[in-house]
């Protein structure tokens, strides 16, 4: 039994025996003593006063006594009002010390059968362009909520709904068709995503220049300026082509699926890339163009059953007005479906594939309002998490020199910023002199590590919901609340355990009678509060939280290390129990990096 379940039960116990009451469990609060006070641990007396009838202080007082005479963990006492400061005894120290010790995955739990099963859906990326920053933070924050909900003991289902079909991907392959001469990945040496990327932009700037000469031509004809640009965005030749080419998709035209299916098949190859280098996968992948059609279906059954209704010309909505929202279209009078439709039929296939608990989607705080709507759609239309379904709302993420735009090509290529992020960590390295008796393939591979640490930490330490800036310079620094401090000093402690295994001293027992000092205890403490980090980020959704738990565990231990020896400590007793200490240090830094998607390298 750990320290705060020991003392719970004994205060209960005490309460009983001194007021003769059946204290209910909650009314236990236990916290981190404050600074300035003697005692390792806090009992707050307060919500016993009401069993008491006494003084905070006397109350306190007279459960701490009984802690003293019955509790194993606590070895002395004071009581400041109602706040009960108890000093743990150094064998429940080294108990606790045992306990994470024993236990591999300390502080996370295993999924049993009859888990929960949580599908997470991150990365939702279009066949018309590589992947950018943006999605850097979404797969990097849909990865990390996975790991984190394994962590509570869920079974968790990864999945990626990829956007393949609508009026954007017809602009690149319109664009292709025009100006592309049959140019293949293969023979331009450019990734598929990236090449099509290209025509996507492409396709941009020739309808701009179209939309330019129209609106001027419509001005001179006696439009105003908002007018006249509006229709020219209509009329240009080119949008027209693409709107023809659509609707030939959709009536299943074969040149044009063939097309279609060769395009998509090369940005796949390309994402499939990027995921590797990001570190990220999924168990499930959807497809838009198979997607619409079911939720074209639900939307029509729906109709039916009347939970929706349809109007004049021909297209179909959902009054939500009793919900304190709007009208909502599902399907337009041509008969074409909107993005909601398309997500109502990928939860029906996702409903048929896997017993859903329940459903996260990982999507920027701009479509907070359409999950509202989902969430009661999908709750009208019998999905029994429906109602429940969490949008996971995160914040945009910029670079220094502003925000991104796919159209004009200005976007911060994924596949770009991890080469950068990767050169940045090895000339960094050299120049700190990191590398020290390593082959060129073990700089390279320890550069790749740091480098996507850097990346992933400064992501993930930020709080989802707010707008951050992405700074890859300060990412990259060996000091401070960064991926590679942390790093490093998983590393520095992998060297102390090698030194240890080198001289021996790695297999001194642990004497029971040994009493850890002050720094010791607080590390013991940090230690144990893994399983509280693991915790509360799975309930509140919150890598941030785990991040974070990181670098404060990595800071103390530091603060330890520099003011205390371990391989060169007086006592073997005192090298034993540091070595241990530091072992475990470096175990959870490992588990809890890893909850990130954080590699940690064993040299530096």
């Amino acid at each position: 039994m750990n320290i705060e379940n020991m003392i719970s039960s004994s205060a209960l116990a005490a309460v009983k025996e001194l007021y003769g009451v059946d204290a209910e469990p909650s009314m236990v609060q236990l916290q981190k003593t404050k600074p300035g006070f003697e005692g390792n641990l806090t009992l707050v007396v307060f919500p016993f006063l009401k069993l008491s009838h006494k003084k905070p202080q006397d109350t306190a007082t007279e459960i701490g006594e009984v802690l003293v005479r019955d509790c194993k963990a606590v070895a002395a006492y004071n009581a400041v009002g109602g706040f009960l400061n108890l000093v743990i005894a150094p064998e429940a120290w080294l108990g606790l010390l045992g306990e994470i010790d024993a236990d591999p995955t300390f502080g996370m739990k295993h999924a049993g059968e009859d888990a929960p099963l949580i599908m997470v859906e991150y990365s939702s990326p279009n066949t018309n362009k590589p992947l950018h920053l943006g999605h850097v933070r979404n797969n990097l924050l849909g990865w990390s909520l996975a790991k984190i909900l394994e962590a509570n003991g869920n079974k968790v289902v990864k999945t990626n709904i990829v956007n393949d079909r609508g009026i954007h991907i017809m602009k690149s392959m319109l664009a292709w068709l025009k100006w592309g001469n049959g140019c293949t990945p293969e023979s331009t040496g450019k990734k598929g995503d990236h090449l099509i990327g290209d025509f996507y932009v492409l396709f941009d700037k020739h309808y701009r220049e179209e939309c330019a000469e129209l609106k001027a031509k419509f001005m001179a004809e006696g439009l105003d300026d908002e007018k006249a640009e509006e229709k020219a965005k209509q009329e240009a030749p080119l949008i027209q082509e693409a709107h023809h080419m659509l609707v030939k998709w959709e009536q299943g035209d074969k040149e044009i699926r063939d097309l279609w299916e060769m395009m998509n098949n090369w940005v796949y190859a390309g994402f499939d890339e990027s995921y590797k280098a990001l570190g990220v996968s999924f168990d499930k992948i959807y497809y838009e163009s198979n997607t619409y059609l079911v939720g074209k279906n639900k939307v029509m059954e729906g109709l039916e059953k009347g939970l929706f209704y349809k109007r004049e010309d021909g297209s179909v909505w959902a009054d939500l007005t009793a919900d304190g929202l709007d009208q909502k279209l599902l399907i337009r009078s041509d008969g074409t479906s909107v993005y909601m439709t398309q997500d109502i039929g990928t939860a029906e296939m996702r409903f048929n594939d896997f017993p859903i608990d329940k459903m996260i989607y990982v999507v920027g705080n701009e479509q907070n309002y359409h999950f509202q709507v989902l969430s009661l759609l999908l709750d009208r239309l019998g999905f029994k998490w429906g109602k429940d379904l969490v949008h996971f709302s995160y914040g945009m993420v910029n670079l220094p020199n502003g925000k991104m735009k796919s159209r004009e090509g200005t976007v911060v290529d994924a596949d770009d910023l991890v080469e950068q992020m990767v050169k940045e960590a090895r000339q960094t390295s050299d120049e700190l002199g990191k590398f020290h008796d390593m082959s060129e393939e073990e700089k390279q591979e320890v550069a790749r590590i740091v480098g996507l640490g850097a990346l992933k930490y400064f992501i993930l330490k930020v709080d989802a919901r707010k707008n951050m800036l992405f700074n890859p310079a300060e990412s990259i620094d060996f000091n401070g609340n960064t991926g590679p401090f942390i790093q490093y000093t998983y590393a520095r402690i992998q060297s102390i355990m090698r030194k240890a295994h080198e001289a021996g001293v790695d297999a001194l027992p642990i004497d029971g009678s040994y009493a850890p000092n002050a720094k010791e205890v607080e590390v013991i403490q940090k230690l144990d509060a893994f399983k509280v980090a693991v915790k509360d980020a799975g309930e509140n959704y919150n890598p941030a939280g785990i991040a974070n738990y990181c670098y404060e565990l990595t800071k103390l231990f530091n603060q330890f290390y520099h003011d205390y020896s371990i391989l060169s400590a007086d006592t073997d007793v005192e090298k034993a129990f540091r070595l241990k200490l530091a072992a475990n240090v470096g175990k959870v830094i490992k588990n809890g990096m890893g909850l990130l998607g954080i590699e940690v390298p064993e040299r530096m």
